[in-house]
């Protein structure tokens, strides 16, 4: 199993403790830099432009905030859970993208998805839509994003998207492009999606859900000629480790529900040492090969550090 940082940058308020950005700014570069040495495979950022619960506090910009931590590390792989596609054109997403792989040294991973957080949209001025309108979006999105990273000159044209004789360069450092992260768990449309277009999919889940997903996956693979075993499967989970199930089900945020279906308690790495054990044993036997860990206090160097202790080589 191979574990990643679902890093924060205030979505879920977790910097409310905080009165000055540039301590902020601090912390984050101190938690890239600890990952950076512990092993951690990646370092991935939410892209939203708002707090989940309404709040006032500061919320950092994704893009700019992976793009400082990329020079202040070395191995770490670094990217975003994931970017959202209706708060850029695609074309200059592709061309960042590029661009922060260079400046990263190759070791971008590009997360993308519909967009799901309806506030965000509409207290910075981008149509919402509806789900299958944002799913449609995507779609164009995706085949636009490879275009540009593959092609001398790109062009296209679609329904919402249209760039002609694009030229992308620098493209990136990796080949034959840079890897693609699809997020979502729609079975008749974002899983496949990943099986056209993607390199990982992640879904944020139960063990029992995600070989259910990861089946309509293959089933997907499947239809369009696509090896099921290239595309990476990852799951999201919170991390809450205390000396009794009971203490860790306690702390579980409230925001939580906003982002975990059901019960999260009863599937998350959240109870005792024994049972984050078991728990993780549970997620690599349904085919997950890489879980992206959201700490408790996702600001503590000291839970970082000795999560990767137990458990990251």
């Amino acid at each position: 199993m191979k574990y990643s940082i679902f890093l924060p940058t205030g979505f879920a308020r977790e910097f409310a403790g905080f009165t000055d950005p540039i301590a902020v700014t601090a912390r984050l570069v101190e938690l890239a830099k600890l990952a950076d040495d512990a092993g951690y495979r990646a370092l991935l950022a939410p892209d939203h432009l708002t707090t989940v619960q309404p709040s006032t506090d500061m919320v950092f910009e994704a893009w700019t905030l992976i793009t400082a931590l990329a020079r202040e590390t070395t191995t770490v792989r670094i990217g975003h859970l994931v970017t959202a596609n209706g708060y850029r054109n695609p074309a200059l997403q592709a061309k960042m993208a590029s661009t922060v792989d260079v400046l990263a040294g190759g070791r971008l991973d590009f997360g993308i998805g519909a967009g799901w957080l309806e506030p965000d949209h509409r207290q910075y001025g981008y149509d919402f839509g509806t789900t299958g309108e944002r799913l449609r979006r995507l779609e164009e999105a995706l085949q636009v994003i490879l275009a540009l990273w593959t092609e001398p000159k790109a062009t296209f044209e679609g329904r919402y998207y249209r760039i002609e004789d694009a030229v992308n360069e620098p493209k990136g450092v990796q080949r034959p492009h840079i890897p693609l992260m699809i997020a979502g768990a729609g079975e008749k449309r974002t899983l496949r999606l990943v099986a056209r277009y993607g390199d990982a999919c992640n879904i944020m889940d139960s063990p029992e859900v995600a070989r259910h997903k990861f089946a309509v996956l293959r089933g997907h693979c499947e239809d369009v000629g696509r090896d099921y075993a290239a595309i990476t499967r990852t799951v999201t989970t919170p991390c809450i480790i205390r000396d009794t199930d009971a203490e860790a089900r306690a702390l579980i945020p409230l925001a939580s529900k906003f982002v975990f279906p059901g019960d999260v308690g009863s599937y998350g790495l959240v109870g005792s040492l024994d049972t984050v054990r078991r728990r993780i044993a549970a997620f690599e036997e349904a085919g997950v090969q890489e879980l992206i860990v959201y700490f408790e206090d996702p600001t503590s160097t000291a839970q970082v550090a000795e999560f990767a202790r137990l458990f990251v080589d």
